[in-house]
């Protein structure tokens, strides 16, 4: 089937639909990562999201139960150069396609993804829309005429559990040897479009975990008597999820508090910082990071399109630990008297030599020492 991704600007790009017909509108972005396509397909922080993958053969190892995020597909669309059909992997359960077509989620391949990752670096990130369902380019930027994007929405009500649940899932590997230590300390972690792999590492660090809607309020946390509080990654803009950020300020100094991602974002507006949209936003599994305290460079796993101002924390109590080498973006920060720390990447994915799980262990250190 033919498949059309039109941008808001007017571009226009004709290749071969894959996944599930229909048509969807999003914000489109690029992903630099080489592998985890599964990973990224089920991270909840795509919601409203267009995906197009910088590297150019997709699908060569198929999908299987056990790479997964989430339970369901949040993002709008995937555009990728090749599409492999035929996946070779011993895990394999389903081809991408047909993994696309069970979450309803259409794809578009054999379009130019260097033009198109070259016009967005210009341009910045762009609503658009894709089809496979045969619609004429006037009725698609009819309907992409009427889409919102991002800015100034609260999208985490779209992704987050509707009731709270527990969690004693720890890593496992591939051939199901668990990871797992007893459970010592009690965790509530915020919904915000948690990954699952958080989860499992929590788990595997010693913590029994509660998981609780993003509009949980402080009182009903610390009812739980928590050793800690977990701010989860999540899509879209950090500003209106107002609150989440009201009840974050009711937990500061009463609990150690450990964000990372949109969790991050949230503790940063919480203590009296700003926030921006990032040009094209950070998609992919290899940004140098340099931890300001141990001078050392990490290679980590992003997924965002807003950052706290850097000079917006300079009078808030706060000591910046972590800044991006490509863009100098605010990648860390703690909190200097109270138990509370952050960081924008995703530690719990570690695609680089050096390994972001210590941030766990500083969490446990932290609910220890409280």
């Amino acid at each position: 089937m033919k498949a059309i991704l039109l941008l808001e600007d007017g571009t226009c790009f004709k290749g071969e639909g894959f996944g599930a017909e229909g048509k969807k509108c999003g914000e489109v972005v690029f992903n630099t990562a080489m592998t985890g396509y599964q990973e990224i397909l089920t991270d909840p922080s795509y919601h409203e999201q267009i995906v197009v993958m910088t590297y150019p053969l997709i699908g060569n190892y198929g999908t299987n139960t056990l790479d997964v995020e989430a339970k369901k597909l949040f993002l709008s669309g995937f555009v990728v150069k090749e599409n492999c059909d035929f996946p070779s992997n011993w895990r394999n359960k389903l081809s991408l396609s047909d993994y696309l077509k069970k979450h309803k989620i259409p794809g578009i391949a054999d379009i130019d993804t260097r033009k198109l990752v070259r016009h967005l670096r210009d341009t910045g990130s762009l609503r658009g829309i894709i089809s496979t369902d045969g619609s004429t380019i006037k009725e698609l930027k009819a309907e992409l005429d009427k889409y919102p994007g991002l800015m100034d929405r609260d999208i985490v009500k779209n992704v987050c559990a509707k009731k709270s649940y527990t969690w004693d899932k720890p890593v496992v590997n591939e051939f199901g040897t668990e990871y797992k230590e007893e459970l010592k300390y009690h965790v509530v972690a915020f919904d915000f479009g948690i990954k699952q792999n958080i989860l499992r590492l929590l788990v595997s660090h010693g913590c029994k975990v509660t998981v609780v809607p993003a509009q949980t309020s402080a009182k009903e946390v610390l009812a739980l008597k928590p050793d800690g509080v977990f701010l989860s990654n999540g899509p879209g803009d950090p500003d209106p999820v107002s609150y989440a950020i009201e009840t974050i300020r009711g937990l500061l100094g009463k609990t150690p508090i450990f964000g990372i991602c949109l969790g991050h974002q949230l503790l940063g507006l919480a203590v009296g910082g700003d926030r921006f949209k990032l040009k094209f936003g950070h998609h992919g599994a290899n940004h140098p990071v340099k931890n300001l305290i141990t001078e050392k460079i990490e290679i980590t796993s992003q997924n965002h399109g807003f950052c706290i101002v850097p000079d917006s924390l300079k009078d808030k109590d706060v000591q910046i630990t972590h800044m991006n080498l490509n863009d100098n973006t605010l990648e860390g920060f703690r909190c200097k008297n109270v138990p509370a720390f952050a960081v924008q990447y995703h530690p719990e994915a570690s695609p680089g030599p050096h390994d972001s799980n210590y941030l766990f262990n500083d969490f446990i250190e932290m609910m220890k020492n409280n």
